[in-house]
């Protein structure tokens, strides 16, 4: 028998997460039977989604939602041998039984010196938004010009590197100096911090003076009323999240930009990366290559302990994480 810890929602979040919204349990787990696998997390994901679905995925009492990298430890399913690695979406629990369903093997040809915890990032959710956002969305080309905000987070950072890749010129805005250093690091041609511009606007019009061809929306709120203005005519805006509305108790409302869209001619469309499941195992091969070529950096924010799943989630959503946020068991 072994023992599986697990953090629950204890009730619906209103407004900002609180330590009280979680608790922590113990379960005693069976041993597998024929066809199942017991599973140890080794790395788990914290993602801004985690907030706004817990409200429709989710009932209070039920085990935080998310995905994790496991190790296969004991295994009556020969599709998962014992040792083997997984991306499960078994949400915040540090063990469980499964039936195979949903599981994804990591990369076979995943190399020794790349952390296992990328397939929660770069090489993961976060990363073929990215390229989903870009490709299948914008359809951004080279020569165009993107903005991204949030854009030192694991969606961002991604996004403004492939575009780089893809020889555009990228502007990204983000919440404090040292990510704004980082994404310079990363050879973003313009960088600005949001929150010390005088003037969101002029900020946006002086890091591109003639306007944006492409969008990656993150954030949402007064940031996308702003950018919609500095667009260009026929300007594509693909609406990944919405980052600054997630933990409001009250809906924003207003102003609406529906004139600026029509005068503009401006397309908005919102996604999710599971739209292109069918496409994961070729650009999951893409996103690796490029990490591998040095092409992709990767920066990743490490929380240490299980028991810190609600401090890691909730240091997520106050912009403390520069890169991916996870935590390692």
């Amino acid at each position: 028998m072994v023992q599986a810890k697990l953090w629950a929602m204890t009730k619906h979040f209103d407004g900002f997460p609180k330590n009280s919204d979680f608790e922590l349990k113990v379960e005693e787990l069976p041993e597998p039977k024929d066809g199942e696998v017991l599973l140890e997390a080794e790395f788990l994901s914290v993602d801004p989604y985690m907030r706004p679905f817990s409200r429709f995925r989710m009932k209070e009492g039920d085990v935080m939602i998310g995905t994790q990298v496991a190790k296969v430890i004991q295994s009556k399913n020969p599709a998962f041998p014992v040792g083997s690695h997984v991306v499960s979406n078994s949400g915040w629990r540090t063990h469980t039984l499964s039936d195979g369903t949903g599981l994804i093997p990591v990369l076979s040809e995943w190399p020794k010196d790349v952390s296992l915890s990328l397939a929660l990032g770069t090489i993961g959710m976060p990363g073929l938004t990215a390229v989903y956002g870009i490709e299948e969305v914008l359809g951004l080309q080279k020569g165009e010009t993107l903005l991204v905000n949030a854009a030192a987070g694991a969606v961002g950072s991604v996004v403004g590197q492939i575009a780089k890749i893809k020889g555009c010129k990228v502007v990204g805005s983000a919440g404090s100096d040292a990510k704004v250093a980082y994404l310079k690091e990363l050879g973003f041609d313009e960088a600005f911090n949001y929150k010390t511009v005088g003037s969101l606007e002029e900020a946006l019009r002086k890091a591109s003076p003639e306007g944006y061809d492409c969008f990656f929306e993150n954030v949402g709120g007064s940031f996308s009323t702003a950018a919609l203005e500095q667009m260009k005519n026929c300007g594509r805006i693909a609406v990944c999240g919405s980052i600054s509305t997630y933990n409001d108790s009250e809906p924003q409302t207003g102003p609406y930009p529906y004139f600026t869209m029509i005068i503009k001619q401006l397309k908005m469309e919102g996604f999710m990366q599971s739209r292109w499941q069918h496409k994961h195992p070729e650009t999951l091969k893409r996103l690796l290559a490029w990490v591998k070529e040095g092409k992709l950096q990767c920066r990743e924010h490490v929380t240490k302990g299980f028991e810190n799943m609600p401090a890691a989630f909730m240091g997520m959503l106050q912009g403390e994480n520069i890169g991916k946020a996870v935590v390692a068991v």
